[in-house]
């Protein structure tokens, strides 16, 4: 799906369950998203861009510390000597 049509639907979403939304148990919640299939669709909408978003935060924190290991790496190779200084 393109991103920024997925961006939109999940703002979308995300306005449409906030209005619709009032305040319940867990247990009157999940009666609602078992048997309202509208609300439902909005809720695995909201749960998918939520894991989306997730995934998104922990790939770009695991491309930070690649590359942070790959400077310290490169400082070790252009000043071998120099090692503890580099960690």
């Amino acid at each position: 799906m393109n991103r920024s049509l997925h961006t939109r639907l999940r703002d979308r979403l995300a306005r449409a369950l906030t209005r619709a939304h009032r305040p319940c148990s867990p247990f009157e919640e999940l009666v609602r998203i078992e048997s309202d299939p509208a609300y439902r669709a909005l809720f695995f909408a909201q749960l998918d861009a939520a894991l989306d978003d997730r995934h998104a935060a922990e790939q770009a924190a695991v491309v930070e510390e690649i590359e942070a290991a790959a400077e310290r790496l490169r400082a070790l190779i252009r000043s071998p000597g120099d090692h503890e200084r580099a960690a």
